[in-house]
């Protein structure tokens, strides 16, 4: 894998507004249809302006670095975020924001996986992408891209508004590690239930600044290590003690995602019970995340889930499963104690779940 970094000829004057880094992962929003082989295939992303002659009525120095070969978000992994973070840190201080351009399966899981590397992140870092790919007419990638550049270069008293990793798309500013694909044929593809827009473009961009982190004082911080050896475990009703023995005793596992029902509720059945406790007696990290897309874990709220906290279950608040599993390698990725490490796994670290005051 290799990254080509092209300048865009937008004409841009000496004082631009803001200079803007795009970082061209792959996915559907750079892809052309091939008249002679019948099919979508990348194009060069450094002639972009061909395609969305509206670029040039920017006042902004963009430049693209573009990921050779352009990989599909189905195909995305750990060493591809830790390779954006580094290209974000590489070039962090000559530019102003960032926008991602990426494919929409996995955008959720990039976008918390950045947000939690990128530590004290003063700068706008947009993911966008399309449903539609922008050489078709009908396409929504020139809308999202334009509008991810205009709020990339919007700054609020010299700082830049929105300072952390967001999603936009459709109209929408949503915070990353918030966010997750809803839609597989509408442009409306993603959605944060359980937190609201951080922005909303209309005729106007409105910002909602209660909703968006503030900036944070102490320099950037970029992390390099992500913990691969974490799984999901999805309850469902009828699981049986096989299958949950052949995730919960995988070799080498050292944390799981467990999605459970309602508010954090789970089986009482002894074997169920005393498969989670053998694991978390091995120095496992088993954080509970519910299946609802507006649910939110209150372990003890009921008596299936009192278990579950009595012996050592992580409540996950209202945290999406995208930024569960992603939260569980950055943290473990720290190699910190068992204290720090449950403290960090039940906090809030990037805005990723609300805490309810006690």
């Amino acid at each position: 894998m290799q990254t080509v970094k092209v300048h865009i000829d937008t004409a841009a004057p000496d004082d631009p507004e803001a200079s803007i880094l795009i970082i061209y992962t792959g996915g559907t929003i750079g892809m052309v249809f091939d008249e002679k082989a019948q099919h979508l295939i990348p194009f060069n992303f450094s002639k972009i302006p061909d395609r969305v002659p509206e670029l040039k009525q920017f006042n902004y120095l963009l430049t693209v670095i573009s990921i050779e070969p352009v990989i599909d978000s189905s195909d995305i992994t750990i060493n591809d975020w830790l390779m954006l973070a580094k290209l974000i840190e590489e070039n962090y201080n000559d530019y102003d924001g960032f926008v991602v351009l990426h494919g929409t399966d996995t955008m959720g899981y990039s976008a918390s996986a950045l947000s939690y590397l990128l530590e004290n992140l003063q700068k706008p870092v947009i993911f966008t992408g399309a449903q539609v790919p922008i050489g078709l007419i009908r396409t929504d990638a020139r809308e999202n891209l334009i509008t991810a550049l205009q709020i990339a270069g919007t700054k609020a008293h010299v700082k830049c508004r929105v300072p952390e990793v967001s999603i936009f798309f459709h109209n929408l500013l949503l915070r990353g590690n918030r966010a997750k694909k809803v839609e597989s044929s509408h442009f409306d593809a993603f959605k944060s239930e359980n937190y609201p827009p951080l922005a909303e473009a209309g005729i106007d961009i409105d910002f909602y600044d209660e909703h968006i982190l503030p900036c944070p004082l102490l320099p950037l911080k970029v992390h390099h290590q992500l913990e691969p050896n974490v799984v999901i475990l999805k309850l469902f009703p009828g699981i049986t003690e096989q299958v949950v023995q052949s995730i919960l005793q995988l070799p080498n596992i050292k944390g799981v995602v467990m999605e459970t029902f309602g508010s954090g509720n789970a089986p009482t059945t002894p074997w169920f019970l005393d498969l989670l406790k053998e694991t978390i007696d091995r120095g496992v990290y088993i954080l509970n995340v519910s299946q609802c897309d507006e649910g939110r874990v209150d372990q003890g709220r009921y008596e299936t889930s009192k278990y579950l906290l009595n012996m050592g279950v992580i409540g996950g608040a209202d945290i999406t499963t995208e930024a569960a599993i992603t939260k569980l390698m950055f943290v473990l990725g720290l190699n910190l104690g068992k204290e720090e490490t449950i403290k960090l796994l039940s906090g809030n670290l990037r805005g990723e779940i609300t805490l309810q005051s006690s």
